[in-house]
């Protein structure tokens, strides 16, 4: 739960979120973790890690951009206001679900005019859906005994899978230019 919060809340984008859980959950049983605290746990580490991150960016982004700088130009912020506003909490609950994006979507955010509120339900609704389909995924095929024999190539896995629409993405914008 630790490692989840820090991930988004402090904005250690390189740490592994959901292997974590899904692992966590894979071993909930033989460990003797109940469930139900482990989806609680972890959705409530990463609702606090969003709100953290949001608090963040709204306190010290607007510092940061200036008309002519070269990384943090304020046409990049007003890009992304304009984005959280045209698709909302959508891209709040789904960027949860990508590694690098999850951690730095928060402090965007709190960057934007996304009023605090909607910004709120938004992360509550993503940070249970996300804690929910990795724990339950995890539980379920950790039944499974293929799953359970070959845990640490799965992780890897699903590391590759998270990472891989960041590398097309990077691909694709490459190719273009």
């Amino acid at each position: 739960m630790a490692i989840v919060f820090i991930e988004t809340g402090l904005l250690f984008p390189f740490l592994p979120g959901d292997t974590l859980v899904f692992t966590a959950a894979l071993l909930a049983g033989p460990l003797g973790l109940p469930l139900p605290l482990l989806v609680v746990g972890v959705a409530a580490a990463a609702i606090l890690g969003d709100q953290t991150g949001y608090h963040i960016g709204k306190r010290f982004g607007p510092r940061l951009f200036k008309p002519d700088a070269r990384i943090f130009k304020t046409k990049y912020r007003d890009q992304a206001d304009e984005f959280f506003t045209h698709y909302g909490g959508r891209a709040l609950v789904l960027a949860r679900f990508v590694p690098l994006v999850r951690t730095f979507v928060p402090p965007v955010v709190g960057m934007s005019k996304m009023p605090f509120r909607s910004f709120l339900l938004w992360n509550g609704v993503g940070g249970i859906g996300w804690a929910l389909i990795l724990t339950l995924a995890g539980y379920f095929l950790g039944g499974i005994p293929f799953v359970k024999d070959n845990i640490e190539v799965i992780a890897v896995l699903i590391v590759i899978v998270s990472v891989l629409p960041i590398v097309i993405d990077i691909l694709r914008r490459r190719r273009r230019a």
